[in-house]
């Protein structure tokens, strides 16, 4: 018993200078040092404001005018006369395509209106002449000069005569139609532009195979361009025909004024979402699919806000240098919303009324003590 007593006071012997040299250590320990004070600087503080609400919905810019082209009849291309990007006129030959079996036919159909315009001739002719006899000899018969039998050969002559011509006429009426078909078949083999605009797709090269319905070429209107929107079920009253709506297209500066063209009545039943098409002004330097914002009003509402030079980047976030009571710095990350001229809308972040660093550059703040400009 009294080993394990003196054990025990051993033990406390040992540890009584280490609890006394950090009890010392404790009592001597040094004050923090005063934070870095910078003076000079521009503080302003965020505020609560009402800013305008928009719906901001995507689309692909597309030509209001686009036709895609197709060949419509069978055969190979013997010339291909444009490529992507050229500007072609109505009208114009853009492809021709083997013409050899419609060429026979067109000259077939024109020999055959030939003939029937020939036929039409004589059977003119003859009519005239059975037509003058026939009236001397109704003269002749009247006076009884004639017998009643050959009065009736002159008359049949005459009602022959005239069913003659009027098959003719019939036969020439056919011949025309086949000749118009004719045509209409060989000016298939030559693929022409439906109206003014640009090539923006060739799908064809010479010695491709073509058949009815063969898309061949896409060609566009640059002189008019549309954004095309998908807008929700529950957002597509704040749309309307005629109404005026900002645009912005990627690779432009400055945004567009844009005009609901067209609402499609019909929702996708995928997406539950309406199309609407935006007018888009021209001389834009647009181009059929790229991408666009079209910014639809909903009114205001309240937001905070703050001046943009109070932003500093890091990366890919954005932050604001925010001052406690005692005016020390603190790096906080933030959500920004919409610009609204020299102020920017905080999302998230930041509350009403705490005090911001404005103009920081590439300063590090956190943890200095900020004084402000005099």
């Amino acid at each position: 018993m009294n080993r394990r007593i003196n054990s025990v006071s051993a033990v406390a012997f040992l540890l009584f200078p280490v609890v006394t040299l950090a009890a010392c250590s404790s009592e001597r320990r040094p004050t923090g040092s005063s934070p870095e004070v910078l003076r000079n600087l521009t503080m302003n503080s965020a505020r609560r404001a009402s800013v305008p609400d928009f719906l901001v919905v995507v689309g692909t810019v597309r030509a209001s005018q686009s036709s895609q082209i197709a060949g419509q009849m069978m055969g190979n291309i013997l010339e291909v006369r444009v490529h992507e990007g050229d500007y072609v006129r109505r009208g114009q030959i853009l492809a021709v395509i083997d013409d050899a079996q419609p060429r026979a036919g067109l000259d077939r159909a024109s020999a055959a209106q030939n003939l029937a315009q020939q036929e039409i001739l004589a059977a003119d002719s003859d009519f005239r002449l059975a037509e003058a006899t026939i009236k001397r000899y109704q003269d002749l018969y009247g006076k009884k000069s004639v017998s009643p039998q050959e009065f009736d050969e002159v008359k049949a002559r005459y009602q022959a005569a005239q069913a003659r011509r009027d098959m003719s006429h019939a036969v020439q009426a056919q011949a025309q139609a086949a000749l118009l078909q004719a045509q209409t078949a060989f000016d298939y083999s030559r693929v022409r532009a439906p109206f003014d605009g640009i090539i923006t797709e060739k799908k064809a090269d010479t010695g491709t195979l073509v058949s009815p319905g063969s898309q061949l070429f896409t060609v566009e209107d640059p002189r008019r361009y549309r954004l095309e929107v998908a807008v929700d079920e529950g957002d597509i009253a704040l749309v309307r025909i005629g109404q005026p709506i900002a645009v912005g297209i990627d690779g432009l500066d400055s945004e567009l004024a844009g005009k609901v063209a067209q609402i499609v009545p019909a929702a996708d039943s995928a997406t539950r979402s309406f199309l609407v098409k935006i007018d888009l002004p021209s001389g834009q330097r647009l181009r059929s699919g790229v991408f666009g914002r079209a910014r639809i009003s909903r009114g205001e509402r309240t937001s905070i806000l703050v001046p943009r030079s109070a932003i500093v980047n890091r990366g890919q976030l954005q932050a604001v240098y925010v001052l406690d009571a005692a005016h020390i710095a603190a790096l906080r990350y933030v959500t920004l919303g919409n610009v609204a001229g020299e102020q920017v809308e905080v999302l998230s972040g930041l509350d009403d009324g705490e005090t911001v660093v404005m103009e920081v550059g590439n300063q590090e703040l956190g943890g200095k003590k900020i004084e402000a400009r005099p």
